[in-house]
């Protein structure tokens, strides 16, 4: 008798919609009933995180979420716990926004309501290791997304990022079977600040993937689906 499909809740980034997980979506379908939230609608992350609960495949659901779907992730495991059954946490972190990271969303914002193409065309080398930076069709993806979200989302998602909490202290309360993935060459979010963030959550793995960026799932999508699969079965 085939293993029942486990239900699985993929939240994006910043500027990211489902395409950011195509290959897991494909490589997890036999173990992985995948479903990945829209975070467009709120300008805050716990309105996000309400929305991402609404859209969840189950009432208990395992959960991937990538950059800012990570900070929406640790809220959810502050407001529902008992409904996250493990989580994976990919290129983000439990740190508030700095003075500097905030200047620099707010000038991307003043960008974005002159020129919104621009916004990523600026992103898209920070988020890409070098090696990534330089392929076309990878680029490409990215700002398809980015059109796809669009000026306003973008707009109330970077204010949401910008409210958000110092995550730290409440990672300790974090029960469930937890996977943290790391881009070596992730100039946005260093391997440092991932590391932190295992060693907050108790018996957390950190796996840390070479020669990859910010976009680790599209960057290096078979060694992201392989760690999720063997995270699902644990």
């Amino acid at each position: 008798m085939p293993m029942p499909h486990k239900p699985l809740l993929f939240l994006p980034g910043l500027l990211e919609d489902a395409d950011a997980f195509e290959h897991q979506f494909l490589g997890l379908a036999e173990a992985a009933a995948c479903r990945a939230a829209e975070l467009t609608r709120s300008e805050t992350i716990a309105g996000l995180a309400e929305d991402a609960l609404a859209q969840a495949p189950a009432e208990r659901f395992c959960l991937v979420a990538h950059s800012m779907g990570g900070y929406v992730a640790l809220e959810i495991l502050r407001r529902a716990p008992q409904r996250v059954e493990r989580l994976a946490l990919l290129n983000t972190h439990a740190r508030p926004d700095s003075r500097e990271s905030t200047e620099n969303r707010r000038r991307l914002m003043a960008l974005a309501e002159t020129d919104f193409p621009a916004v990523m065309a600026e992103l898209a080398p920070k988020l890409l290791a070098p090696r990534h930076a330089e392929e076309v069709g990878l680029v490409g993806k990215m700002s398809e997304m980015a059109l796809a979200t669009g000026k306003e989302a973008f707009l109330r998602q970077q204010h949401a990022i910008i409210g958000r909490i110092d995550s730290r202290a409440h990672l300790g309360a974090i029960r469930c079977p937890t996977l943290v993935v790391a881009g070596r060459d992730d100039a946005i979010m260093p391997v440092a600040w991932l590391d932190e963030l295992a060693h907050g959550i108790p018996g957390a793995r950190l796996e840390v993937i070479e020669d990859c960026g910010h976009m680790s799932s599209l960057e290096q999508p078979e060694k992201v689906t392989a760690l999720l699969g063997e995270w699902l079965q644990q």
